[in-house]
């Protein structure tokens, strides 16, 4: 139109700023040029566009040069301060304004709900002379938005009683409370209710349906709305299936939409890579990650790098946690505390607690997560005093310590042999939960206090847990106090019957003592019981892969090698003075058997393999799902003298650090 040289009109340029999103602001100069700027209708459009684009400071010069003033324009401002965070104006300009419509109203309450300001919000909507349905959902979706579920469907109840047809937003905001609530209870009232009403369900509505039946455990339903929505699914749709599926722990199905979905988005991969993360399948979530990484679909986010992060945590795999941590700078993939929370959490599952701790040391805001997870981490490698020292930093920065702090800070007490500050800090917890009376237990119980451990369990003000009894049993075990440890045992097999490790432990008892025929009637119990023995395995990190053994394992391709060199290792090692502790052989076979049967244990075979494949100077790092026995403990002590290496293993109780013969928890686990 300009090219050939035919005057616009006024008319065009509200239509065309309208049309062009923010390049309009480049139509400014030009319509001011053109004799334009006093038109109402250009100068309107022209504020709604820096509204909406900023700077939200031209926006308000605009609006001061209008004469005329309608309450459309106060609205568009209004709204406009919102958008940008500015309540304060927001709330100037509200105060102003000569007359305000419904709108009006209804912008504060979004604004307030915005901000978070719940109490704000309610106040304006409680002082509105007239609502809309629009106001109602503003307040419903303020609640919903903020996890107040349980305020929002107390509105929509008193939204119908007020004589209101909820629309189609009502219901997706209702149905997210419901979702939040997870209650099956309350969901099946409300489909009731949306029945009654003869709800329009329209694609949105549908969606949350799903999201809601599927939080609620009926996946069958959710299952059913999803597969009638046929060709109309869109990648929301699709991801809250699948989030279902991984939510209870169905992955085999959650895969199976996962790779039938047309399009996948940075939420379907993370929702499959946290779904795996969280059900104990690390391995098969970095796996993902990886071919994530590989394809041009989707960009990985934060929340992928925390499920990532935390699989190499669980799996102890600190190769792979390093190339996630290259990944995430090459990718400039910005973390925020809970990014690096996970990756305090990662270097401390790994036995770094050097790079834990400069994590936690270079974060500029730190939350009770941030403490937790490295006072947690100090725990589990035995280190009490520095817990404590970060429990007094955490009160001085104002965070208050919880239930978890207390936790983590008892435990490393107890692992660093801390009575007396162990004992101060649980005297200064307000209200002890069983947790809290289980660690402590656990710490007299090392000292060999256990008559005073069983005193305090007495004593307890609610009925102890299974933690509880297994500290006492565990502590019976280390000090051979045979009579507690039956009695802890037997309350064991009525808590949890259907776990091995009380029955493994009790018999590990008996056949230290000789007590064949206890030995048998345990495992007798155990065959009664349909209770199986949890197969313990080891694995070490190596050239990107985890490597798995379990006792007496020969399938390792290197396996051969492995074995020699443990024939090998068996022979200095005896020269040093070594005999084989076949205490923990639960049958009465011979000597030469017991020896053989825990000199290949999964530990030592896992140990072989990273003698033979490391290099010099390196450290060694096992993990193993079951505590480590007695005989693997005191010959790995002799290895790491041996071979001088440094070996870092964490079962599942604790971390031990061998080097030059010692173990940093001095011989109690």
């Amino acid at each position: 139109m300009q090219n050939c040289g035919v005057r616009s009109d006024v008319c065009v340029y509200p239509i065309l700023m309208k049309s062009v999103g923010k390049v309009a602001v480049e139509l400014h100069a030009h319509v001011l040029k053109m004799g334009y700027g006093c038109d109402v209708y250009v100068r309107n459009t022209m504020m709604g566009v820096y509204v909406k684009y900023g700077p939200i400071e031209v926006a308000r010069k605009l609006f001061d040069e209008m004469s005329e003033k309608t309450v459309v324009d106060w609205n568009s401002m209004i709204s406009g301060y919102w958008s940008w965070g500015c309540g304060v104006e927001a709330c100037e300009l509200f105060d102003l304004m000569p007359e305000r419509n419904v709108i009006s109203w209804t912008a504060m309450v979004t604004g307030f709900s915005k901000m978070r300001d719940l109490k704000s919000a309610r106040r304006v909507f409680d002082e509105m002379p007239e609502k809309s349905i629009v106001s109602w959902n503003a307040m419903i979706s303020g609640y919903d938005k903020n996890g107040f579920a349980e305020e929002a469907i107390r509105l929509f109840t008193e939204m119908v009683k007020s004589g209101f047809q909820p629309n189609e937003i009502t219901w997706v905001k209702v149905i997210s409370s419901c979702s939040s609530r997870g209650d099956p209870c309350l969901a099946g009232a409300l489909v009731k209710m949306m029945d009654e009403k003869r709800a329009h369900l329209n694609y949105f509505v549908k969606t949350a349906l799903i999201d809601m039946h599927a939080k609620c455990g009926s996946l069958e339903t959710a299952r059913k709305i999803f597969d009638e929505l046929g060709v109309h699914k869109n990648s929301v749709a699709w991801n809250t299936m699948i989030s279902g599926y991984t939510r209870v722990g169905d992955l085999i199905s959650a895969k199976e939409l996962f790779e039938r979905m047309p399009e996948k988005d940075v939420v379907s991969w993370n929702s499959m890579i946290a779904g795996y993360a969280q059900n104990g399948q690390s391995a098969r979530a970095i796996e993902l990650f990886q071919e994530m990484a590989t394809t041009k679909e989707s960009k990985p986010d934060e929340i992928t790098m925390v499920s990532v992060i935390s699989a190499c945590g669980h799996l102890g795999a600190l190769e792979l946690g390093n190339w996630v941590v290259n990944f995430i700078t090459q990718n400039q993939i910005k973390l925020s505390i809970s990014g690096y929370n996970s990756l305090i959490f990662m270097y401390s599952k790994c036995g770094c607690m050097k790079d834990a701790r400069k994590v936690f040391q270079e974060m500029a805001t730190r939350d009770v997560v941030s403490y937790n997870t490295l006072i947690t981490g100090f725990a589990a490698h035995g280190h009490g005093s520095e817990a404590l020292e970060l429990m007094l930093k955490m009160k001085d920065e104002g965070i208050e310590p919880d239930r978890v702090t207390y936790i983590g800070v008892l435990t490393a007490c107890s692992h660093g042999g801390l009575l007396e500050e162990g004992c101060e800090v649980f005297d200064s917890i307000e209200d002890p939960e069983v947790d809290h009376y289980a660690c402590m237990v656990d710490l007299l119980g090392r000292v060999g206090k256990l008559d005073k451990a069983k005193e305090l369990i007495e004593r307890m003000p609610m009925s102890p847990h299974a933690g509880v009894y297994g500290s006492l049993l565990n502590a019976s075990r280390i000090h051979k106090r045979t009579d507690l440890g039956e009695l802890a045992a037997n309350k064991l097999f009525e808590l949890e019957p259907q776990n091995s490790g009380n029955y493994v432990l009790l018999s590990n008892m008996y056949a230290s003592r000789g007590r064949w025929e206890d030995v048998e009637r345990v495992r007798k119990a155990m065959r009664q019981g349909g209770v199986k023995k949890t197969t313990g395995w080891s694995w070490v990190e190596y050239g990107g892969k985890m490597h798995k053994f379990i006792v007496g394992d020969r399938s390792h391709e290197r396996s051969s090698d492995i074995y020699q060199l443990l024939t090998e290792l068996r022979k200095k090692m005896r020269a040093a003075g070594y005999i084989a502790d076949k205490s923990c052989v639960l049958r009465d076979v011979e000597e030469e058997e017991k020896e053989e049967m825990v000199g290949t244990h999964s530990e030592k075979l896992a140990i072989a393999f990273a003698l033979l494949v490391s290099e010099a100077g390196s450290v060694i790092r096992v993990v193993k799902n079951l505590r480590v026995c007695w005989d693997c403990h005191m010959a790995i002590k002799m290895i790491s003298a041996l071979e001088g290496k440094e070996i870092i293993v964490r079962d599942n109780n604790r971390f031990h650090s061998f080097s030059k013969g010692q173990c940093s928890c001095n011989d109690y686990w």
